[in-house]
């Protein structure tokens, strides 16, 4: 896949943004492609599962490993980002900082019952319209919508 341009600049785009990795889950249901998304620890809002670079991992593999902890989800990862999108995170210490997340498309093979997070996130299937209401990330909306229509063509 093509890799997505952000199609919407960040409000702060002077900010020099932190980078996170993080996956798209996906599957082919009967009528649609269906999105996995999971709630956010604090806010409970809608996301995807993201996370930090981790010394001596490639991007894929931390965000393979996001998949895993945050949602229980093990399946095939795209060799290449296919696209990213900012979002201010709000830090332990109460300050705000603007992050770059690369995103990389997930095809989720399995769901565990049980996982690292599982106390602490709820995780569900929408079909694409609906996961892109949900999530209130203005890029992640887009590159959900420019994701889905390339996986159906």
């Amino acid at each position: 896949m093509a890799r997505a341009r952000a199609i919407v600049e960040p409000v702060a785009s002077l900010e020099r943004a932190r980078l996170q990795y993080g996956v798209i889950p996906y599957r082919r249901g009967k009528d649609c492609i269906e999105i996995m998304l999971i709630t956010s620890r604090s806010t409970r809002r809608w996301i995807v599962p993201k996370g930090w670079p981790l010394a001596r991992k490639p991007s894929r593999e931390v965000a393979r490993l996001e998949a895993l902890e945050e949602a229980g989800l093990e399946g095939t990862i795209g060799k290449r980002a296919v696209g990213s999108f900012h979002y201010h995170k709000r830090l332990k210490d109460g300050s705000v900082v603007l992050c770059r997340v690369d995103v990389f498309a997930f095809e989720v093979g399995r769901e565990l019952d049980t996982w690292l997070e599982c106390n602490e996130r709820q995780r569900r299937w929408f079909d694409a319209k609906r996961a892109m209401k949900l999530v209130r990330e203005p890029e992640l909306k887009a590159l959900i919508g420019a994701f889905v229509r390339r996986l159906e063509t």
